[in-house]
């Protein structure tokens, strides 16, 4: 299976913030859509970095209570993995565990045109192993 199998599932939405945004935007971003990272782009079309749930916790401990008047680009990551949409998905999810990344986004032509959690990747993953084992099942039933 190919990454393009999950976002066919998955959609192509990406929810995305400047980097000069505040961090409270950020933290009302991952609220309001229930995720747990945000593609930052200034110019949107190109991945400028990732900013998450883990960036927004670090920059607590770091900066306290003011870490939310900060801009997005004072917490972000900026080591961005990526990946596309004809990537196989084993080899994602090994950059992923690697990486220690949660969040890829999917770049396809120079642009981002979705994004992949961990989560996506294994729900896949179990969805595949599910239907082999009822092609089993019927095969040897059948």
């Amino acid at each position: 299976m190919k990454i393009n199998d999950v976002i066919k599932t998955k959609g192509t939405t990406v929810i995305t913030a400047r980097s000069d945004s505040s961090v409270a935007e950020l933290v009302a971003l991952l609220n309001e859509h229930r995720i747990g990272a945000v593609v930052i782009t200034d110019d949107g079309k190109s991945v400028t970095g990732i900013a998450g749930e883990r960036d927004v916790v670090q920059a607590l401990g770091r900066y306290g209570a003011s870490a939310l008047d900060r801009s997005i680009g004072e917490i972000m990551g900026t080591e961005i993995h990526t990946c596309g949409p004809d990537d196989e998905i084993e080899a994602v999810a090994g950059s992923m565990t690697e990486h220690r990344a949660r969040h890829l986004p999917v770049i396809e032509s120079g642009r981002y045109v979705a994004i992949v959690s961990i989560g996506d990747i294994v729900k896949s993953r179990i969805d595949q192993l599910q239907a082999e084992r009822e092609h089993l099942v019927n095969y040897l039933h059948g």
